[in-house]
């Protein structure tokens, strides 16, 4: 059949599909919105390439029927003047039909929706988004009107190619084609006004600028003075017979070069390219282990939380490689799950390529690579936390609530992990959570033997809780916490440095070790005094307090809630959602203030045929600066008014007289 028959045939072939309706949106930003930072497109499209190559490697180890690579896994970039295109031709794992439809007709929802609400309106940052979301290869028509796919999955014969084409129009079209080597060509049909792209020099200088990183050699067309006999060594001939490449990356990991060959900016474009992310790394360590066992750890703090970070499924940031050899992405097995915010590469050379999650479960080596990297992740944070406190706090706050669960689930590393924490107190100045344990511990007031806390729903509600009272009376310095982990992380962190960590909100406030006589005394004179009104109190909650006492930790409310001892995490107080869903913990201990005008008022009036309705009242009143639900608003509502209106005397009031409308 001639070559026209040939693409009669296709064309009659052709079906033409509508994009799906997140992938417009995608479409439109880049070609109305991300042209101020162009030259991303390459990065994207390189990057993608790479990864394809890195799946062929993979899916080689597990599957042995797998022909060879064509010639050595590279990447070629060309350009035509004449024609007006860019090609990036790669003979990595390719693409069958099914696969073609999947990928460039359909983004995941999550993460489109997750991208589009990302977009901040500055070009420049949107454009950087766009690696992050797994939108790279839409990034082809910021600077194309046309766009051409040339792909063939490993393993299908030639004639089973597929050609993808697409204008950015709503629909794309897919037809059959032959390719001889397996692969992808992605063809750019730049718009008429980036021309300047098609130049040599030009785009070996953005590869240089986003890619050099790269594992993989990239090629480019040598130039003229490029192909002489010298050079024949480092060409590589590719589909075209006869046509000179040189590479024009460095083509080798990084994480096994010399750390004094790597200069900072190399270390952020790795970065960049292994996260899609769009900002440089907070902080980062490159080590390599010696001993029993040799590998290296090159690992990265992002500077912000990654949009999927709590989702359960999301991927963690650990690549596993073998030999330089991509083997997998780390599924829990190379940090726990408290650092999977952790990203880079952790290379090994004794263990076997064709590794599998199995052995990585049962194998002594893997157990001894994650010990290592978490101690590694943990010193650098603690370097960071003393060296560069104002970085550590923009860590905190982006990843504070995730070393949290470490105290939790990493027994072995408590210690270490609870000196990081950082908190809200009393003691800090405005709401940011800068109070480090070691720091509550070094300012304890002389006699305090507690480090003591409060939780609550938010930090806010906790700084005006009444149960804090008596402790800013004394300047007992109180943590504020208002995470929802917090609850597990007080029950796992019972102490700190040999002092036990003691909620205000539980049991009895015991400052007793910090009282003078005469407060001791005062305190137990209320307690008699007042017995008795507590005692009628209690009868009358009966089914809501578990009990009634005076209280010695109020100075200014007339009552409060506390638990009457240790709470199990799931039960403790001014949790909303816990204990039942009110937030109440299971045995609530009404406290009463013998000093608030009130509490002494009933304590003089012990016959006061309203008692029960004041002591319902109390009761909600506490239940609510506590944080938790009312379980009837409009029966304490009610209760409310009557006792107000009973407090202004009954006495109805006098209307005054209406005249009566004139008839005229």
């Amino acid at each position: 059949m001639s070559e026209a028959q040939d693409q009669d045939t296709q064309t009659q072939d052709a079906q033409s599909f509508s994009f799906q309706a997140e992938v417009v949106q995608i479409l439109d930003l880049m070609i109305h919105s991300l042209y101020s930072n162009k030259e991303i497109f390459l990065r994207e499209l390189i990057s993608n390439a790479s990864d394809a190559i890195d799946r062929l490697r993979l899916e080689k180890l597990t599957n042995n029927e797998l022909p060879e690579a064509d010639g050595p896994l590279q990447i070629i970039v060309s350009f035509d003047a004449d024609a007006g295109t860019i090609s990036i031709s790669d003979n990595g794992i390719g693409m069958s039909r099914a696969e073609v439809i999947d990928n460039l007709g359909t983004i995941a929802k999550s993460g489109t929706k997750e991208f589009l609400k990302a977009l901040t309106g500055d070009q420049r940052k949107d454009a950087n988004l766009i690696g992050e979301f797994g939108v790279g290869f839409y990034s082809a028509f910021i600077v194309s009107d046309r766009v051409t796919v040339l792909t063939r999955r490993v393993g299908l014969p030639a004639d089973e190619a597929v050609r993808w084409e697409s204008d950015a129009k709503g629909e794309y079209t897919i037809m059959p084609a032959e390719r001889p080597a397996a692969g992808t060509t992605v063809q750019l049909h730049l718009r008429d006004d980036e021309e300047d792209l098609l130049n040599q020099s030009r785009l070996r200088a953005i590869i240089a600028k986003y890619s050099d990183h790269i594992s993989v050699p990239i090629l480019m067309p040598a130039e003229p003075a490029q192909t002489s006999e010298g050079d024949e060594n480092e060409a590589s001939e590719e589909e075209t017979p006869g046509e000179l490449y040189t590479t024009v990356n460095r083509a080798s990991a990084l994480w096994t070069r010399s750390q004094s060959e790597i200069t900072p900016q190399d270390y952020n474009e790795f970065y960049r390219h292994i996260s899609n992310d769009y900002t440089d790394p907070l902080a980062y360590v490159h080590r390599k282990i010696e001993g029993r066992y040799e590998y290296t750890l090159l690992l990265f703090i992002p500077a912000h939380a990654p949009y999927d970070l709590w989702l359960t499924q999301s991927r963690h940031g650990i690549r596993l490689h073998v030999r330089r050899v991509f083997i997998m992405e780390d599924d829990g097995q190379l940090m726990p799950r408290y650092l999977r915010f952790v990203r880079g590469v952790l290379d090994s050379g004794d263990l076997p390529l064709n590794v599998s999650r199995e052995l990585l479960q049962s194998s002594q080596l893997v157990a001894s690579i994650q010990s290592q990297a978490v101690k590694t992740v943990l010193r650098l944070l603690r370097d960071t936390a003393e060296n560069e406190p104002d970085k550590y706090a923009t860590f905190w706050k982006e990843f504070g609530a995730l070393l949290k669960e470490g105290v939790v689930e990493d027994y072995s590393n408590r210690e270490q992990i609870a000196k990081l924490l950082r908190f809200r107190s009393t003691s800090s100045p405005g709401t940011d959570a800068g109070v480090s344990l070691t720091e509550y511990a070094e300012r304890m007031k002389d006699g305090q033997d507690k480090i003591y806390y409060l939780l609550a729903p938010t930090p806010d509600l906790a700084a005006s809780s009444p149960h804090l009272e008596m402790f800013a009376k004394k300047g007992i310095e109180v943590l504020l916490l208002g995470d929802e982990i917090d609850s597990w992380l007080v029950g796992s962190l019972l102490d700190f440095d040999g002092k036990r960590l003691q909620s205000v909100a539980q049991g009895d406030s015991d400052l007793s070790a910090l009282a003078d006589t005469e407060e001791q005394e005062a305190q137990a004179k209320a307690s008699s005094d007042f017995a008795a009104l507590a005692s009628k109190l209690k009868n009358a909650l009966d089914g809501k307090a578990h009990d009634v006492r005076v209280s010695s930790r109020l100075t200014t409310s007339p009552a409060c809630i506390v638990a009457s001892g240790p709470e199990l995490p799931f039960n403790l107080p001014g949790m909303p959602g816990r204990s039942g869903g009110s937030g109440l913990p299971l045995q609530p201990v009404l406290e009463i203030n013998p000093t608030h005008p009130l509490v002494a008022r009933l304590n003089a009036n012990p016959d006061d045929p309203r008692l029960a309705d004041w002591a319902n009242v109390l009761f909600n009143q506490a239940v609510l600066t506590l944080g938790a639900r009312i379980d009837d608003p409009g029966a304490f509502v009610s209760q409310l008014n009557d006792l107000l209106v009973a407090l202004a005397g009954s006495q109805s009031v006098s209307q005054p007289e209406v005249e009566p409308e004139s008839d005229l």
